[in-house]
């Protein structure tokens, strides 16, 4: 069992007047994907910064930790993180 540490960020969009997830990118560190997140949401409403731990092997989710929320970020966001 080989456990892998990615750092995502998650960016969202208004649609409809509600936040809905956007794009999502990899940095190569947690520090990065921070910096990454701030900036991004300076030009969309809102960005957050992930640490996602996992299996390699089997891909089973380990460990999902919000690094950073930047701008607007739906209120539920934790909850659907924790939630898979």
């Amino acid at each position: 069992m080989a456990i892998a540490t990615t750092y995502l960020i998650q960016t969202f969009e208004l649609r409809k007047k509600r936040l809905v997830p956007g794009t999502r990118d990899v940095a190569p560190t947690g520090s990065g994907a921070l910096k990454r997140a701030e900036a991004i949401a300076t030009r969309k409403p809102g960005a957050a910064a992930l640490q996602i731990r996992a299996d390699n092997e089997t891909g089973e989710l380990e460990s999902v930790v919000i690094l950073g929320r930047f701008g607007e970020v739906p209120e539920d966001f934790a909850e659907m993180v924790a939630g898979g």
